[in-house]
């Protein structure tokens, strides 16, 4: 299974501080492409904008340039002697407008698209806390809490003696990811149960905040199997920077046999309480019978 990792904020953050290979290693000049189809639609939209914007600058800095060098003061140039021209106000405001209007129209259909979370194929509730998450499967009864992974918790600890650099996806692994099936259109409903977070996938283009007292939404449907990773992107106290994201997009097979086993976990737990508390009355009955 192809793994994609995309290091956070964070992440880059401390990359600074590394050894300069390592910094470059890390460091990206674009935004990813990422791997759904609302983040190369972004991505192109992305692109469209910063082509259309590099066009703008050769002509603007290009008319600049020629007019410093042709009508320079020392080729004998003097100053323009008119009052205004109509035809050229005209001009230089029709044309910044008909610009703005061919980049609004690619860019409120993307904005269409990402707000567009109908005909979903599942739907996930995630609630931020200080510092984890809880997924919600709400079409499934299934529910859990994803945390810090433990190697990364203990090697954050300061005078814990661990390298860091000894620990993989250091401070963005968790304990419980987030488990959809690839190619599934996944519907995601965002809400906090004490303050501001902010949940956030790089290769997936989206990124939305966790609202105590309101619901968001946000979809994505990831075409390629693989294991995507993230982190809370809104400064939401002491262990902000310790509440990673990470999302494990399995093939249709490999997601029913994992939901299976979670439902069979959840369903085990009750049974094997009442087969202990069975086994417990069991000679509490037989010693009253004597």
């Amino acid at each position: 299974m192809k793994i994609v990792k995309y290091a956070a904020a964070g992440s880059l953050a401390g990359a600074a501080f590394a050894p300069s290979g390592a910094a470059l290693a890390a460091w990206e000049l674009n935004m990813p492409v990422g791997v759904t189809e609302l983040s190369r639609d972004i991505h192109g939209l992305h692109m469209l904008i910063f082509w259309i914007c590099v066009l703008i600058a050769i002509a603007v800095f290009g008319m600049m340039i020629y007019s410093i060098v042709k009508f320079r003061h020392s080729q004998g140039a003097v100053p323009a002697n008119f009052d205004h021209s109509t035809k050229a106000e005209i001009v230089w405001t029709i044309i910044p407008v008909a610009i703005l209007v061919g980049m609004a129209i690619p860019a409120a259909a993307t904005l269409v698209k990402i707000e567009d979370t109908r005909d979903s194929d599942m739907t996930v509730k995630v609630t931020g806390y200080q510092w984890k998450w809880q997924y919600e499967y709400l079409d499934q009864d299934v529910s859990f809490f994803s945390t810090l992974a433990r190697d990364s918790d203990h090697a954050r600890q300061l005078d814990s003696g661990v390298d860091p650099n000894s620990v993989e996806n250091y401070l963005l692994e968790v304990d419980n990811p987030l488990v959809v099936p690839v190619g599934k259109k996944v519907r995601v409903l965002l809400t906090s149960h004490d303050v501001i977070h902010a949940w956030w996938v790089p290769a997936f283009g989206m990124k939305k905040d966790a609202i105590p007292g309101f619901v968001n939404e946000l979809w994505f449907r990831a075409d390629e199997p693989g294991i995507y990773r993230g982190q809370c992107a809104e400064l939401c106290g002491r262990d902000h920077a310790f509440m990673p994201v990470v999302v494990n997009v399995l093939p249709q097979q490999e997601y029913d046999s994992w939901l299976a086993q979670q439902k069979g976990g959840e369903q085990a737990a009750p049974a094997a309480a009442s087969a202990q508390t069975v086994e417990n009355a069991a000679p509490a009955t037989a010693a009253a019978a004597e």
